[in-house]
């Protein structure tokens, strides 16, 4: 988990900051703690607007004809994913009632106004809504698969780095290493073509950087440049990226005593490349097919037919609203990830 010392590193690195906080914010206990100083006031203020809004939500459900406990199964599989997606990060101050208490007011809430037999019918029109439905991010705009990142609308690719919970935040990837002595954040940059990357790395958008650390390299084909940069408590590296459709920089930082900085920016680095023609193509959405249990279906079996995601045990009985062994009833809809929309056939 970041602490405290991370704001300080960000302030003294006025040009990033105001894209960089709203970005780091977002990413749970990542940005929440390093910023929790000066959350606490505001956190405390909205927990209050936001109780009174679920209790509204709830009650306008209720007189809409809606199924009122929608909202605990919503935030029960909140709660599970974002478990799978970081475990183990420490709560932080948050603008959100922390999701046990929303379960239990939602739970109080929807036997309040519940109103009796819509739950299945709002199930079967859920299930036909959502089959074929985008899952998760688009590939145009850079996606996680299978231990690449892959980003077909700016053609380029990396392979994860090992230890590392990464989260999409608008344009940006987020990345904190287990630990929280190591962090990375990559988005699109805007240079010139004129300007060279050299002439961009000291253009006053990163402070601190040490202009004897610059150098120019190539990339599997992409013109790049790397350089360094010392703030408190933190080192910085950084690499600078020309794609055919623009640019990317990619900002890695570690603590002192944490690993090599330089030989795992190097590891990183080195897995860089444009995509070809062929991975660019077959760069496609996630989609959620909705399949009927047979005879013999297990969550394991199921679990096995989905694509491209990680635990997908875990995942198929968070998208399903299952729990650990829990048996599946023949006839029964689940939903899959899919690649492209195809299911998997059953394994033999």
């Amino acid at each position: 988990m970041l602490s405290h010392e991370i704001g300080h590193v960000l302030a003294r690195h006025a040009a990033l900051q105001a894209r960089i906080t709203a970005r780091v914010e977002s990413f749970g206990g990542f940005g929440a703690r390093a910023f929790a100083g000066s959350n606490f006031a505001l956190a405390g203020f909205s927990r209050t607007q936001e109780v009174e809004a679920d209790t509204i939500g709830a009650r306008i459900s209720a007189r809409a004809g809606y199924d009122t406990y929608g909202a605990v199964r919503f935030l029960n599989a909140m709660s599970r994913n974002a478990q799978l997606r970081a475990a183990g990060l420490e709560e932080v101050p948050s603008s959100h009632p922390a999701t046990a208490d929303r379960v239990s007011m939602a739970q109080t809430n929807a036997g309040r106004y519940a109103v009796p037999g819509v739950a299945e019918r709002d199930a079967a029109v859920m299930l036909a809504n959502v089959d074929g439905l985008v899952y998760g991010d688009d590939p145009n705009d850079g996606v996680m698969r299978g231990g690449q990142f892959v980003h077909a609308g700016l053609s380029f690719t990396f392979a994860a780095p090992t230890g590392y919970s990464l989260t999409r935040s608008g344009e940006a990837l987020m990345g904190l290493r287990a630990g929280g002595g190591e962090m990375l954040l990559l988005e699109p940059a805007a240079i010139p073509r004129e300007q060279s990357l050299a002439d961009y790395v000291t253009s006053g958008w990163m402070q601190g950087v040490d202009r004897n650390s610059i150098a120019g390299t190539n990339l599997h084909g992409l013109p790049a440049a790397t350089a360094a940069a010392e703030g408190n408590n933190w080192s910085f590296r950084i690499l600078v990226v020309r794609l055919d459709k623009g640019a990317i920089r990619l900002i890695s930082a570690g603590k002192p005593g944490a690993r090599d900085l330089d030989r795992a920016f190097r590891d990183l680095t080195d897995t860089f490349r444009p995509m070809t023609a062929a991975e660019i193509a077959a760069a496609k959405p996630l989609r959620l097919r909705v399949v009927t249990v047979q005879p013999g279906d297990t969550p394991a079996k199921l679990a096995r037919r989905m694509a491209a995601v990680d635990r997908p045990l875990d995942r198929f009985l968070v998208l399903n609203g299952l729990s650990a062994g829990q048996a599946l009833k023949p006839g029964d809809e689940v939903k899959l990830v899919t690649q492209d929309g195809h299911v998997r056939p059953p394994l033999k």
